[in-house]
């Protein structure tokens, strides 16, 4: 498929009478670890809820691949055709704490895409191994470090094999060596059939590993 992953066209969104986002638009081409950066406030977080049919917006569009939200909010049929194509990890992973690893990982496939149990957890236990947590499948997310329910958190997103992953400050509570570890990893996920969308503060995860760079200000794309 050709043209830009992601569309996201003159988004706006107020809660009360504070403006979070007032005409948000960029786009995002195929392939690539995109950057979106700006200072805390600026509307990063609450784009990528948007994007991700989490966030109801007043006024603008996001169309992902053949996927369009509108102001107002998606339907439920329009919701379970954007979880195929959109991952997201939240910035504290927020895993189920009550099921282990390999149930939080497979859920979506067999709600969202009615992949039989068995399979789903085939493909589960693979993107763990992928990503180097397989051994931790049958534990709980309390037992996990930092690290590993990042890692578990990103199995999870990826678990319907979706187009467009997003990550919200993935590096907030990493030092210096797992910034680079996850760098090298999400520049592995990357390719012709997947795209990573990264909120972040980090300058240097997005001059070491990102190969585009979207600043926010007050609401708006600048660059």
């Amino acid at each position: 498929m050709s043209g830009p992953i992601l569309e996201v066209r003159d988004l706006h969104l107020a809660r009360g009478v504070r403006r979070i986002l007032a005409g948000a638009s960029f786009s995002v081409a195929r392939g690539g670890l995109v950057a979106l950066m700006g200072p805390s406030g600026s509307g990063k977080t609450t784009v990528l809820r948007a994007i991700a049919g989490l966030e109801r917006f007043d006024a603008g569009s996001v169309v992902v691949e053949n996927v369009t939200l509108t102001a107002g909010g998606p339907s439920a049929a329009t919701l379970r055709e954007l979880r195929r194509h959109v991952g997201l990890v939240f910035q504290f992973h927020h895993l189920f704490d009550h099921l282990p690893v390999i149930q939080n990982v497979t859920l979506a496939p067999v709600h969202v895409r009615n992949m039989a149990v068995a399979a789903a957890e085939e493909r589960g236990r693979q993107l763990l191994a992928q990503l180097g947590v397989e051994h931790r499948a049958r534990a709980l997310p309390r037992e996990l470090s930092g690290g590993e329910a990042q890692r578990v958190a990103i199995a999870r997103a990826l678990a319907v094999d979706p187009p467009l992953l997003m990550m919200d400050e993935p590096t907030a509570s990493l030092d210096a060596g797992r910034r680079a570890e996850l760098g090298e990893l999400l520049r592995r996920l990357t390719g012709e059939r997947r795209t990573i969308l990264v909120s972040t503060h980090d300058e240097v995860l997005a001059r070491d590993w990102a190969t585009a760079v979207l600043r926010m200000q007050d609401g708006r794309v600048t660059t």
